[in-house]
């Protein structure tokens, strides 16, 4: 595999106007793949996305793929490298920390989306001065999009809607066009398909400007075999989602917690309070303890929630003066 790979990024590509030069005013386009066991339609979709963005670097990371993945992408014309840490976000970490371009196209490499849309998603970016633009995904295909995983991602963007604002209706969309001060800020924790999540959580958390554009999602080809898992995907995000909302909303979370628990304390301490005002005795002292207790895990709750919420908008703050810090995408 290691003799298919390139070294410079925006050199290394059978396209010799993927580089910006002096005086040319286009900005610097890189298209990132990231496969796993896509040898079907590697070759299709580098094809698709060279006639759709001729101007663009095409770079396909490979991970540990054990068909001919690699070499199919680079027949087509990619440049194709390893990304030997498994996991979709272990790869798009990899992508966004070595690749320096200014709009970056992130599709996954199955031939489900639709290239002949990416024209237009980075118009958007460019033309709105965008940092990310997310492409909803429209079916009419039941083997394309299954009812399930509507159905999970429809439960998922909605989770994350009541916990970060109003944002996006495809949440796990993956494909989209960043800017390059989106990527370059972008933390990058999470290790499989979550990254989705953590992707519109940035956005979501950062304020940045950010539009959603509707593009068509086709059936897999025939012999391509999807790698997500309904069930143990969707409880990895779930978690993710979880992690998130302590991370970044911790008052939130901690303040529910905190609610949760007087609530408990009021509930069994008033039974208490009401013995005792009536008879001067207090006959379920256990209650009383258990009471007090819940009471003072809420005080604690509370005063976690408010250390966290410091920590977390300095976490935030340091992610702005990252996005400040790199230089932005021509316009």
């Amino acid at each position: 595999m290691h003799d298919l790979v390139e070294d410079n990024p925006l050199q290394a590509t059978a396209n010799p106007h993927s580089r910006r030069v002096d005086g040319d005013p286009r900005p610097a386009v890189a298209v990132l793949i990231p496969c796993y066991n896509e040898e079907v339609a590697i070759g299709a979709v580098v094809s698709q996305f060279r006639a759709a963005l001729p101007d663009a670097a095409i770079f396909v990371y490979d991970n540990n793929s054990r068909d001919g993945t690699a070499a199919r992408a680079a027949a087509a014309g990619a440049v194709v490298r390893p990304a030997p840490l498994q996991g979709k976000g272990n790869v798009v970490r990899l992508m966004f920390a070595d690749i320096e371009a200014d709009i970056y196209v992130l599709v996954d490499g199955d031939g489900t989306y639709d290239a002949a849309a990416a024209p237009a998603m980075v118009a958007a970016l460019s033309n709105g001065r965008l940092d990310m633009v997310n492409g909803a995904r429209i079916s009419e295909e039941q083997a394309a999009y299954r009812p399930g995983h509507r159905l999970g991602n429809q439960v998922l963007t909605g989770l994350v809607r009541s916990a970060f604002g109003s944002g996006f209706r495809d949440m796990l969309s993956g494909y989209r066009v960043f800017s390059r001060r989106f990527v370059k800020s972008f933390p990058a924790a999470s290790h499989g398909f979550e990254i989705e999540t953590e992707l519109t959580v940035h956005a979501l958390q950062m304020r940045l400007p950010a539009c959603e554009v509707e593009t068509t999602y086709f059936t897999r080809p025939g012999g391509s075999v999807s790698k997500l898992n309904t069930v143990r995907d969707g409880l990895r995000i779930l978690r993710m989602i979880g992690l998130l909302l302590r991370e970044e909303r911790p008052l939130h979370c901690f303040g529910a917690v905190a609610a949760l628990s007087w609530i408990a304390a009021l509930g069994l301490g008033a039974r208490v309070a009401l013995e005792y005002f009536r008879t001067g005795l207090v006959p379920h002292f256990p209650t009383l303890i258990v009471s007090v207790a819940l009471g003072t895990i809420g005080l604690v709750s509370l005063a976690c929630g408010l250390i966290l919420d410091s920590l977390a908008r300095g976490r935030l703050e340091q992610r702005r003066f990252a996005y400040l810090a790199a230089s932005p995408s021509a316009r």
